[in-house]
């Protein structure tokens, strides 16, 4: 019976050791899968950008179509936290161009990176 004391006892030490092996490993690779969330939402938050710029842009376009201001038109398509860096430019061919600041995950820093739609409506359309 002793030396089955002695083994279930090297055993627990030894299953404590992995155990405190496997908390390492995972605090190491923690800031690397934050680190993929984190870019990984940032692209996502890129694609649903340039989809409601493409969308502002057709709005525009469209009031731009009936003689509206298109700028008004653009800024009423967007959730107000994309209102800030837009950008409207039309043309005397009709056509009309919207460009929008992509936001960062992490919305002290500015954004470099800016996405543009384009749009164009016929008058009588």
């Amino acid at each position: 019976m002793g030396r089955a004391a002695g083994v279930s006892g090297r055993t627990s030490s030894v299953v404590r050791g992995e155990r405190g092996q496997a908390a390492v490993e995972l605090v190491a690779v923690l800031p690397f899968v934050l680190l993929v969330g984190l870019v990984l939402w940032q692209i996502a938050l890129t694609g649903h950008t340039l989809w409601t710029c493409a969308n502002a842009a057709r709005v525009a376009a469209r009031a731009e179509a009936v003689g509206q201001d298109a700028e008004r038109a653009a800024r009423s398509a967007l959730p107000d936290g994309l209102e800030r860096g837009l950008e409207v430019t039309a043309s005397a061919e009709g056509d009309v161009e919207v460009r929008l600041r992509v936001p960062l995950v992490m919305h002290r820093w500015g954004s470099p990176v800016s996405v543009a739609a384009e749009a164009r409506m016929e008058a009588g359309a």
